[in-house]
Order: C-alpha cells, then structure tokens, then sequence
C-alpha cells in the first residue's frame, strides 16, 4: 500500500496485490449483472482467479449464449442475484433503476450490492438496504483491456470505494474482487462515490468527451470556412490528435513539449488558453455539483430522449465524419492489434 499527500495535504491512497486477501471470497458467489464491456470482464477473470460466478442476464439477451459459450452459467438477473453473496451491476446507468426495483426483494442482510460507477447511488436513484454493503470496484480502462490484460498477467488500475459497511467487511471484500479481476496488479486508488461520480462526468463533459470533440470541430470549422482544403482540416486537428495524447500519455505534458518543435511548443504555450473557457468549465461541474446534469439527463430519459437524438444526428452528419470516411478509405491505416497478431 502506497500513500501520497498532495499540495492541499489529501492523501491518496493505492493498494496492490499484497494488500489484499483473496481469501475474502472463499465460498462467495458473485452474481454479475450484464455481460458488456465491463460485465464480460469482470466475469471471466474474476472465473479465472477461481471465483463462483453466475451471470445475470434478461430472457431473450443475446448475450446469453455468448456467456454460456465462455463457460460461465447463465440466470435471469433475479434468479443470479438471489444467489449472489455480491450482486455486481454491470448495466447502463439509465437502465440500473428498474433492474434494481426487481432485484431489491431478494437481497439478504449481509449480501453487497456493487458497481462500477457511482451514478445511481450518489443522485439517489438506487436506495439500497440498510443491511447490505455498497460498494464500487470500477477499472479505468474498457472492458477489452481489463480481460486482455488480465491474460497476460497485467492489470489495469482501478478505483475502490464503500458507501455503506453494514458488515464490517465491506473494504477487504471489494479490494479482493479488485484483486480477481486484475486490477490490484497496476494498483487501485481509495476514492469516495462521490468523488467518482463527480469527477467523472466533469472529465467526461468539459475534457474527454464533450470538450476534445468541440475542440476538434471548432478547428476545423475555422479553417474550412477560411478557405483551407477540409482534408488538411482534418488531418491538423484530428488525425494528428492521436500522436499528441499518445505522448501524453506516455510521459505527460512534458514528454509531449519535448517531442514536438520548439515551434509547436512556444505557440502552443502563448495560444492555447485562449480557446479555453474556464469559467464554463466551472459552471459544467457546478451543474453536476448540485444535480443539474443529473436531473436533466434523468428527465432526458423519461421523455424517450428527444434531445439526444438531435445532438447525435447532427454529430453523425458533421463535415467531419464525411471528410474522414473518406480520408480512411484512401490511406492505408495501420489498424491491426498487436495482441491479436
């Protein structure tokens, strides 16, 4: 186990491998709700690292034959829960209420309702027992990374966080299941639902998501409307985006100011703050903050998600996307995994 203070004095905690017991889940059958990205994952390692396991899914799903083919058994979501001493929730956000209003009636005292994310709890769409512990385990990468990883004997990091502890046991039991599924081999931080919950949706919306696409659109607008070929557009604002995050990732700003031309950096440190909007980036986590977001993604839903359908359309048929079918057609893009080869 790690521990880190940052400048504002908060600790940071990280625990690995040899600070878990995997005997937490001797005898314990985790019922994983779901069988996508992360509920496929989540099944076949915690199944490799010898864990009980039972997947929930709908009659008619066509993931059930899928699940049954990797060798795990198949049930109805309320059939694996009831025997489920963990019952994982492996499922969209917007869909979870209604599978927990099912699902509520055959949790026991003692079981642990866990997820992946901390919507549902933190903006009190799901209300669990009293006498049942919450918790979240939840990998930072896609699905296909956590099983690939875990096959070759890595591990993706991973966040760990306890909502309620009715058991007393609720930690050393969640940092087992992190342990089962990999992610204890790259290292999972202590976190909060909240903190999760909040934190995420701000990346998601102002940097990951919402941000870098607008971001890329606002650049190539710009230079299509001033007369530049939209394939040069698109080449500067897009395709070279992955060199640039594949830097960052790999070193961090710095690794990436030291790979690119003293050019690129003077411009990019005089410029950049410019097209960035501070203040609405307050305003994006003051709106998941109090709820807002939440409330109207909710409602959002409720109405059959009318607006959503417009914000897609209109994304799908941006310049953009044609600009680059078009592009990837004629270049021979190198899309091959090198795990697979």
């Amino acid at each position: 186990m790690t521990e880190s203070a940052d400048p504002d004095g908060l600790d940071t905690t990280v625990y690995y491998d040899e600070d878990a017991d995997p005997s937490m889940l001797d005898g314990t059958t985790v019922a994983v709700l779901g069988y996508g990205s992360q509920g496929h994952a989540h099944a076949q390692n915690l199944a490799d690292s010898g864990v009980d396991v039972v997947v929930g899914l709908r009659e008619g799903s066509t993931s059930r034959a899928e699940a049954s083919a990797d060798g795990l058994r198949v049930a109805t979501p309320q059939d694996a829960a009831a025997e489920g001493d963990i019952v994982t929730l492996l499922i969209p956000d917007t869909v979870q209420p209604t599978v927990y209003e099912r699902i509520e009636p055959v949790l026991e005292a003692g079981d642990t309702l866990q997820f992946a994310h901390g919507f549902n709890v933190h903006y009190g769409q799901i209300e669990p027992p009293e006498a049942v512990d919450v918790t979240m385990v939840a990998p930072k990468a896609p699905g296909h990374l956590v099983r690939r990883t875990y096959k070759r004997g890595e591990g993706t990091p991973g966040l760990l966080a306890v909502y309620r502890d009715a058991t007393g046991r609720a930690h050393a039991e969640g940092l087992a299941y992190a342990r089962a599924i990999g992610c204890t081999r790259a290292g999972v931080i202590e976190t909060t639902f909240r903190e999760e919950t909040e934190t995420d949706l701000f990346g998601e919306q102002a940097v990951l998501c919402g941000g870098v696409t607008e971001l890329v659109k606002a650049g190539f607008e710009t230079l299509v409307e001033a007369g530049y070929a939209p394939e040069m557009a698109y080449f500067e604002c897009l395709n070279e985006l992955k060199l640039i995050v594949d830097l960052m990732y790999e070193g961090g700003h710095a690794e990436m100011w030291n790979s690119v031309s003293d050019t690129a950096e003077y411009g990019g440190l005089t410029r950049g703050s410019e097209v960035v909007d501070r203040e609405g980036m307050t305003e994006i986590l003051e709106a998941v903050q109090n709820g807002e977001f939440a409330r109207e993604w909710i409602t959002e839903n409720q109405a059959n998600r009318p607006a959503y359908r417009q914000y897609r359309e209109a994304e799908q048929t941006h310049q953009i996307e044609q600009v680059g079918d078009q592009l990837r057609e004629l270049f021979a893009w190198d899309d091959s995994d090198p795990e697979e080869a």
